[in-house]
């Protein structure tokens, strides 16, 4: 199994070689400092993820250059920010997961595996569902499901999908079983005219913030 790991810190890309190394058996990675140097590797042959620090010059560009030029090669993303519309914009970009450096080193395993198992990687967004002090004005960046075509239940979904949550723990959250879990979030994706959970997010949020 091949990795390319496209970061420009030397000691970080000694770290994450080592990582990638201890938790997938027969792993081998290709690590490069620059986007130059991440497309010769890609014009050889392709792996089968991509790890993209977006802090390399170009690395925004090269991560929409993949999503245009290889649609099923993964990139996961790692970025300096947690900031919601940073991680909205990659996952937008074609991103199938996005890892914030302040989460720790299991997260980031799990979120390949995830990835390589043919899943996203969803970071929890807490910032967008976490509700206002009492009197406070709404935050600029929360969303207001009001305009979209969903039923109550369904925008508790949404709200929950954006926080990263498993199936299994929407189950636990709202009570019902897994099955009935499944048939909200393909009526989301149904009703948002998307195809991913990840999608839902980028596009519901960005559709709120326009209020259309």
């Amino acid at each position: 199994m091949k990795f390319l790991l496209v970061d420009g810190f030397p000691m970080v890309r000694a770290a994450l070689t080592g990582l990638i190394e201890q938790h997938f058996a027969g792993a081998m990675v290709q690590g490069v400092d620059t986007v130059a140097a991440a497309r010769e590797v890609l014009a050889r042959e392709l792996p089968q993820l991509v790890l993209l620090d977006l802090r390399v010059t170009g690395g925004f560009e090269l991560l929409q250059e993949i999503h245009d030029e290889h649609l099923t090669l993964p990139v996961v993303v790692i970025s300096g920010s947690d900031d919601t519309n940073d991680a909205l914009q990659a996952l937008g970009a074609g991103a199938m997961g996005y890892v914030p450096e302040r989460s720790d080193l299991q997260t980031l395993v799990q979120a390949l595996q995830l990835v390589l198992d043919g899943g996203t990687y969803v970071p929890p967004l807490k910032r967008l569902v976490e509700p206002a002090p009492a009197g406070a004005s709404p935050a600029a960046d929360a969303p207001d499901w009001s305009s979209l075509p969903l039923t109550p239940r369904q925008k508790h979904v949404l709200n929950l999908l954006t926080q990263g949550l498993s199936n299994k723990l929407i189950a636990r959250e709202l009570g019902v079983s897994v099955d009935t879990v499944k048939d909200h979030v393909a009526a989301v994706l149904k009703a948002l005219g998307v195809a991913s959970r990840t999608q839902a997010v980028v596009v519901a949020t960005q559709r709120a913030q326009r209020g259309s």
